[in-house]
């Protein structure tokens, strides 16, 4: 358990920690009712790095738990399975962002069957019959 909380709160893990605190913050903010869970939708187009169709709030959670699952995981097991030396500290350097493109990876995957539980919001609509009607 300690090497666990040590490779979640030393460098570089800290960094993911921090993200996914703040991934968990935005999710109890939704579910009191106070954000909602396409509120950045307006400000994050995802579909360039293969991961629209779902809100990106979804996407971006997804990615952030998959990192900080992957690169703790990584940490850890290096600990375990390698001795302390000049190897294993590059490794362990090396781990974070290996998780995170693996963390890509996978978000990019998973959301894929996503898409048809959550269909893309339709742009604005345009025209002289969408002007006229009330919002």
């Amino acid at each position: 358990m300690r090497t666990i909380v040590l490779a979640a709160t030393g460098l570089p893990g800290i960094l993911m920690t921090a993200a996914l605190v703040v991934v968990v913050c935005f999710w109890l903010l939704v579910a009191v009712g106070i954000a909602s869970a396409d509120s950045l939708d307006a400000d994050v187009d995802l579909r360039p790095w293969g991961m629209g169709g779902v809100p990106a709030a979804v996407a971006l959670s997804l990615l952030t738990v998959l990192a900080w699952l992957l690169g703790v995981g990584s940490a850890v097991a290096l600990v375990r399975l390698l001795p302390a030396g000049a190897m294993s500290a590059a490794l362990r350097t090396l781990a974070p962002a290996t998780a995170a493109y693996v963390a890509w990876r996978l978000t990019c995957r998973f959301v894929r069957p996503l898409h048809r539980l959550s269909p893309d919001e339709p742009g604005p609509a345009a025209g002289p019959a969408a002007r006229g009607r009330a919002v």
